[in-house]
Formats: structure tokens, C-alpha cells, sequence
């Protein structure tokens, strides 16, 4: 009796198991797949329809709402068969009729519906279901309406150095730009993806359930708050028009958890009519692909790196010459003018000289200036998740040359991608470890669970500095908003934040030495002071008839500030009395 009885368990086992394939087949056909098929059974009924599909990119607002960046849209094509209607001797009438529906220039009608041996000719495209309908009902052989699907990027020119845009190389429609390109193997759609064996599909699923990875087809949901890079984007194109910038970028960013908020870069474009812009250059991020030398933003990493090492301490002093020669070439401070003798490492930051910054190069010693520059990552790339992150040129740290490294301690003579520099000043911000910038938060698989990426702890990350050197130059960088910056009338009464400006000359093409009236401008800046949120990074290129950042930038800085407090209603961190004089 026991072998049938165990004979029935094991076929009521095959059953149950079938029976869940089959329900989890269905669940997957109707809901899952369900939009897919849907679309493959309209390919068959429409004839000529260009099928198109891709995934979609979403915002998420500071609520978790999701909010798409890029999608796909539905419309319809109206094209003419002009072997049909050449035979029709009403073609004025049959265009006097249309126009009424679609405004067309009748010399483009007229030449299209007369071509010879052409079985089609495209009219017009991505027409509404309600003019699709009003052409249809006109029932005129040789002229005939066919569904079309498209890519289309609902916010327009925002972000869109960000978001990219998909374009062909050669006959492949594919991500040229930005997310489109990186997330190019989540994003891109097979057309045979939804035409697969019944029982194959039932097991590979449950395959792609358990082990999904970036190769799957999905969407992605990026990390972008909308209304903040909306903010983002007016202040920095407001710079740009204010003060004639070749261009202007900025970055909003957790420096704990590199999760990025806004990347704002102008002049922007549409993706959305990419074929308006005459030169394909302006797709290119700077802010991610080109380099820069940034000046005096930098010496908050020196004096963070002497502050580590031990070499200075916020009091330290040093007797500033103005100007100072190594290696038989000489360099200044902004005004070329000497501050007196006794000044302290606050002073340095505060007044942002030079000299001062070489000062503590000198105190460390060339190899380990070299080496604690190093560390923040400058001569590294960020690995953050968009196509084409350019390279850092900071030969000059490995030198051991007193020029150079003295140089490179107010930021000249090393150029840096913003990505890069911002990376190494959120090390200051958050403890002293080095962040991955990105973009992405989660894939939302077709098939299978959501991912959500999973980047490095500050305990797993790469360490640039001491949790008290970070303490200490984010008390010095606090200082230099309270009582420098503006001479302290931008401070704010409730909250700490910590600031640094940067001016630097642009160098000639081909290694000419320096323009004397072009610079570009940097500003950086953390807060709360000791527990910071947000860290903004904005840099303009060759503004005009301006000469310091502090001129163009400041503003800037404390109006997106001052935002980011309200909006995400940012809890004071300290009293309303300024601090004391140290």
C-alpha cells in the first residue's frame, strides 16, 4: 500500500508544481508582458507600423513619486503611395482636403504624390488619435494612416546633458549620450524579447527573478529631485546670460552618499530636436568629460592635507612675502600684494593666498604633499555612471619640483574634471572618505524584482583624511562664510555653512602660459557644517568684465542654499549670535 500511496504524493506534487507554472505564466503574459503583446498585435493589424520600444527613465521627487524623464509616445504617421495616386487627376482637390486637417505646403504634397515607382512617402508624423481618425474617415485609396512609437523627453531641455539622447550610427537606433548611453544594454529592446518559447520563458524567468543583473531589459529610476534641478538650472543660466559665460555648470550632491540631486549645465538643448543643433559638441558634458584647472577652491584640500598630516594647525602662522620664486619662476598672490607677517592658516583661507597654500606644501615635505593630494582620488576616475568621464592631468603632483607642487597647492598647473573635484571636496564634508558620484538608484526590471544599486558605505570607501582633520577645515571653510565671504554679510543666522571660492586663469591652447583676462570661476560649498545634506558645486567659464568668483557665484550659491533649507524644510544647527572671533 505504501508505494501507490507514495506514487500519489509525487504526481500530486507534479500537479501543484505545474499549476503554479502555469498561474505564474499567465501572471507574467497578462500583467508583465502584458503591453508588449498588446503592441505586437497592433504591428500585425497596422500595416507599415516603424515598432518601436525602449525603457523609460523616471525621476523621483523628495516624496519617492516618480516623475519620467524619458519615455515612449504614440502617435500616428500619415503617408502618401504614390503609385496609386500619380493615376489621379483630383490631386489639388485631394490636397485642399487634407490641408484642412493638417496644415502641409502643397509643393511638398504635389512633388511626393507624383513620384514614380515610390510605394510610399511620408506626409506628416506624430499626429493625434482624433486627426489619425479624420484622415482615416476620408477613405482616399493611396492615402493611409500607420501607428508610430518614439522616443520623447517630456521635461525638454532640462537636464538633458544628464538624460542624453538616443540617435543612429549607421542603421542602430541607440543611447549616443549621457544615461541613454551608459544604461544602453537595461534600456535598448529586443524585438524578438517578447516572442519566446512557452516552457523556456516559464523557467528563464524564474532565472532572471533570482539573479537579475544590468543586462536584462528594464527602466531606471535616477536620482534627479525634479524641483531641485529645476532651481538648478534657472540660477545657472542666469549666470551665464548675466555675465556672457562661454558656459556654466553646477551639481547638487549628498557628499555622504554621492547620490546626486541636479546636474545643471547651459547652454543646454532639446533631445527632443536634437537635429536643431548645428554642432553635436553641445551634447557634451562638461561637467563629467572635460578638465579644468580650478583654482583656489583646491586649497581647502591642501590645508586639509596639512591639517592631517600635522604640519599646521588652524594657528599656525607664516610670514606672507606676496610673492614667492622657486625654480626660477615666480608666482603671487591674487593682488600680488604681501598681508603682513604673522598671518595664520585661517587668514590663508580666508584672504585665499597663494602663498600661504604653498607655505603648506613646503611644511609637508614634496613626497607626502604629493601623496596626501593624491589620496583624495585626483589622479583616479570617480566611476560615476554616465559614458566618457574624462581623465585628470596631474603630472605636476608627481614631479617633486617645489614649482609645481606649490603651484598645485592654489590649484594651478593640475586640471581636474568638475566630477572629479567634486568628489574630493565631499571627502571634506563627510568624514574624510572618497564617494561614488551617481546617478541611478534603482532598475525596475521587465522580468523580475527591482534593483536597487548598492554603492560603498563610508566604512567600505577608500579613506582621503581623518574624521578630525574633516571637522576641523569644515570649522575653517564655516569661518570663511561667517566672517569672509562678502565680509560675512551672506552668513545665515540659524545655519552653518561651510565655503570656498575659486578663480583661476585659463591657460593658452598648446601649453602658451595664461590669458591675463579670462578665468574661470569655482565655488563649493557644504552644510550643515558638521552634518551636511547637501554640498553644491558651480563653476562659470570666461564670464565677462568680472574678475572673482565671489563676484559672480556667491549669490548663486546662497539662493540654491537657501532653497534646498526650505524645500526640505532643514532643521537649524545653530543659534541666531555669530560666532566669536577666534
Amino acid at each position: 500500500m505504501r508505494e501507490p500511496r507514495n506514487r500519489l504524493r509525487l504526481l500530486s506534487f507534479f500537479i501543484v508544481i505545474s499549476a503554479l507554472l502555469l498561474v505564474s505564466r499567465l501572471y507574467v503574459v497578462q500583467i508583465v508582458s502584458g503591453q508588449n503583446f498588446e503592441a505586437k498585435a497592433e504591428r500585425q493589424y497596422i500595416a507599415g507600423t516603424n515598432y518601436f520600444d525602449r525603457g523609460s527613465i523616471y525621476f523621483t521627487t523628495k516624496e519617492g513619486a516618480l516623475i519620467p524623464a524619458a519615455n515612449i509616445k504614440f502617435g500616428f504617421i500619415v503617408h502618401l503611395n504614390p503609385n496609386i495616386l500619380n493615376q489621379r487627376d483630383d490631386l489639388e482637390e485631394i490636397y485642399t482636403t487634407v490641408n484642412s486637417i493638417i496644415p502641409i505646403s502643397k509643393e511638398d504634397f504635389l512633388a511626393k504624390a507624383t513620384k514614380k515607382n515610390d510605394p510610399y512617402e511620408e506626409l506628416a508624423g506624430r499626429l493625434t488619435v482624433d486627426v489619425a481618425e479624420k484622415i482615416r474617415a476620408l477613405k482616399i485609396s493611396g492615402l493611409n494612416v500607420t501607428q508610430e512609437r518614439w522616443r520623447a523627453y517630456p521635461g525638454g531641455g532640462m537636464t538633458a546633458h544628464t538624460i542624453g539622447l538616443i540617435g543612429y550610427l549607421d542603421n542602430e537606433l541607440a543611447g549616443r549620450y549621457g544615461l541613454e548611453r551608459f544604461y544602453e544594454p537595461v534600456l535598448k529592446r529586443s524585438k524578438d524579447s517578447v516572442f519566446v518559447n512557452f516552457f523556456a520563458e516559464i523557467f528563464s524567468n524564474m532565472k532572471q527573478a533570482v539573479d537579475a543583473d544590468e543586462n536584462f531589459e528594464g527602466d531606471i529610476i535616477i536620482t534627479i529631485e525634479p524641483s531641485v534641478e529645476a532651481f538648478l538650472e534657472s540660477e545657472v543660466r542666469k549666470v551665464t546670460e548675466k555675465y556672457t559665460s562661454d558656459f556654466t555648470g553646477g551639481i547638487v550632491i549628498n557628499p555622504k552618499t554621492g547620490e546626486i540631486f541636479a546636474m545643471a549645465f547651459t547652454p543646454t538643448f532639446d533631445p527632443n530636436f536634437p537635429q536643431q543643433e548645428k554642432n553635436s559638441a553641445v551634447f557634451r558634458n562638461r561637467s563629467v568629460e572635460d578638465r579644468y584647472e580650478m583654482g583656489s577652491i583646491i586649497k581647502a584640500l591642501t590645508l586639509a592635507a596639512g591639517l592631517d598630516s600635522g604640519a599646521i594647525t588652524a594657528k599656525s602662522t607664516y610670514n606672507d612675502p606676496g610673492c614667492m620664486t622657486l625654480n626660477t619662476r615666480t608666482f603671487c598672490n591674487y593682488d600680488g600684494k604681501s598681508h603682513g607677517s604673522g598671518l595664520s592658516m585661517q587668514t590663508v583661507l580666508n584672504k585665499s593666498l597663494n602663498t600661504g597654500a604653498a607655505f603648506v606644501a613646503s611644511r609637508m615635505g614634496n613626497l607626502n604633499f604629493s601623496n596626501a593630494m593624491l589620496a583624495f582620488g585626483l589622479d583616479t576616475t570617480t566611476g560615476i555612471d554616465l559614458p566618457n568621464e574624462g581623465k585628470t592631468l596631474v603630472l605636476n603632483l608627481r614631479t617633486n619640483r617645489d614649482l609645481e607642487l606649490a603651484q598645485a597647492s592654489f590649484g594651478q598647473g593640475i586640471a581636474l574634471t568638475p566630477i572629479n573635484t567634486l568628489r574630493a571636496l565631499s571627502a571634506l564634508a563627510n568624514g574624510g572618505t572618497l564617494i561614488t558620484p551617481h546617478l541611478v538608484k534603482e532598475i525596475k526590471y521587465k522580468l523580475g524584482p527591482t534593483k536597487t544599486i548598492v554603492y560603498p558605505g563610508a566604512e567600505e570607501r577608500e579613506r582621503a583624511l581623518s574624521q578630525e582633520a574633516s571637522v576641523e577645515i569644515s570649522r575653517m571653510l564655516t569661518e570663511v562664510v561667517d566672517r569672509s565671504l562678502r565680509e560675512g554679510r551672506v552668513r545665515l543666522d540659524n545655519y552653518s555653512i561651510a565655503a570656498k571660492t575659486g578663480t583661476a586663469q585659463i591657460a593658452k591652447p598648446g601649453g602658451g602660459g595664461y590669458y591675463d583676462d579670462r578665468y574661470l570661476h569655482s565655488f563649493f560649498g557644504y552644510f550643515p557644517s558638521y552634518e551636511p545634506k547637501f554640498l553644491i558645486f558651480l563653476y562659470t567659464y570666461y564670464p565677462k568684465n568680472v574678475q572673482y568668483a565671489s563676484e559672480t557665484l556667491t549669490d548663486t550659491f546662497m539662493n540654491i542654499t537657501k532653497f534646498l533649507i526650505n524645500y526640505y524644510d532643514i532643521p537649524p544647527d545653530r543659534e541666531t549670535s555669530p560666532p566669536s572671533r577666534s
